[in-house]
């Protein structure tokens, strides 16, 4: 079983090191939880398809650097090989590994498919009990759907996420993000560290399971406990919120300006900070809930008086009454916000000319570093070499089993 490095680990912002992850997936979803791993410093081991490899490398424009931006976000601080895996010969070269090295297996193949190679977690923790595995699928392990295949879009529409996004009487409209898939990616990560925290405790791996699906579920907690409350089937709201007012996007002269008056107290400075201090004392808006059932008639007062000023001008003053606010900015306006780069969010790519978007955790105030860049398909097979003739006497083992 690995040691985890520990101090070192964390003094550095790698608490993972030492840890040794085989990644069998494609696309966002386990990509993006192999990638946490990755940043949190574990050794991730990419396996793709040597034909094509994954189908996120083709997903562009934009391309960057060889393969699309897509890719190039999920992938950075891996090694990247290539197997064919329905070949006999190259299957037993992932499991050598796995049995010589790999303290986690994170998956995301078509529901059967890895039972089917004997890259299943059954096949794999009967030779080596203290593998964490971990599944990452669409629907789940049980229920009708299972063996269905799933995606984001697929989810936010199935799991209920696009009946409560968008404008009430409008088209449909998803998450802008990935955000069943990165989600979902969140899960499996958390997930393994949590057996990785157990295994240390008990030497003992264990099987992870996470889907598509139930992240969709997950998201909707506020939603879905809401109904079982109340029997009501919420609607669309665009920026707004179904429980607080004024809790949403105004526009402005220039632009938009999302507050969130989240209490009485907010909406009495709110008030006051837009020169209208009887709508606070008003009996309809002195309480959230009378502003919840009188927000037909609070919420056109507040609009007229947003489109008097710019969004700049109303920062400044709702910032000074304290009031919270903030500006809607475009992908551009993120990059060069002063908060981005005092966080330094953005990180160069070593040997490289990207830079990408960082993981939003610290530890000891350091942020996990870039320390590679995304791999080129095959880059790393030498990998596997020193693994084929350690890990025999354990592929046989497994082949009696």
């Amino acid at each position: 079983m690995t040691e985890l490095s520990g101090v070192e680990g964390m003094a550095d912002g790698q608490p993972l090191k030492g840890v040794t992850v085989v990644e069998l997936c494609h696309s966002i979803a386990g990509p993006y939880g192999a990638s946490i791993l990755a940043q949190l410093g574990a050794e991730v081991i990419k396996v793709e398809n040597p034909a094509k490899g994954d189908d996120a490398r083709a997903w562009g424009p934009p391309d960057w650097c060889g393969s699309s931006s897509v890719f190039q976000a999920m992938n950075r601080d891996k090694l990247g090989t290539t197997l064919n895996l329905k070949d006999d010969a190259e299957c037993a070269r992932l499991k050598a590994f796995i049995f010589d090295k790999a303290d986690v297996v994170l998956q995301s193949l078509r529901p059967g498919a890895a039972e089917a190679l004997g890259l299943g977690a059954q096949a794999l923790r009967g030779v080596k009990p203290e593998l964490i595995y971990c599944n990452l699928g669409a629907f789940g392990t049980r229920g009708p759907l299972r063996e269905k295949p799933g995606y984001d879009p697929l989810m936010q529409a199935r799991g209920g996420l696009m009946s409560v996004t968008g404008e009430d009487g409008r088209e449909p409209v998803r998450v802008g993000c990935s955000i069943i898939d990165m989600g979902t990616g969140m899960w499996a990560a958390m997930g393994i560290v949590s057996a990785l925290y157990r295994r240390a405790v008990s030497g003992q791996g264990c099987v992870v399971d996470t889907s598509l699906f139930e992240s969709s579920i997950a998201w909707m907690t506020v939603h879905l406990t809401g109904y079982m409350a109340s029997g009501e089937i919420r609607r669309p709201m665009g920026s707004g919120l179904v429980e607080i007012v004024p809790h949403q996007a105004f526009r402005t002269q220039d632009g938009y300006i999302m507050v969130a008056a989240g209490n009485d107290s907010l909406f009495r400075k709110l008030a006051a900070a837009m020169g209208c201090p009887e709508l606070a004392s008003d009996l309809r808006y002195a309480t959230n809930n009378g502003r919840v059932a009188n927000r037909d008639g609070l919420l056109p007062v507040l609009q007229g008086l947003f489109a008097g000023r710019s969004t700049a001008e109303w920062e400044v003053t709702l910032d000074n009454a304290g009031v919270p606010a903030a500006p809607l900015q475009k992908v551009d306006q993120v990059l060069s916000d002063a908060q981005t780069q005092a966080m330094q969010m953005i990180q160069s790519v070593p040997g490289s000319e990207m830079t990408l978007v960082g993981l939003p955790l610290s530890f000891d105030g350091t942020r996990p570093p870039c320390r590679s860049a995304p791999p080129r398909m095959g880059q790393h097979n030498a990998v596997f070499a020193e693994a084929d003739a350690a890990a025999e006497p354990k592929i046989a083992a497994g082949a009696r089993a």
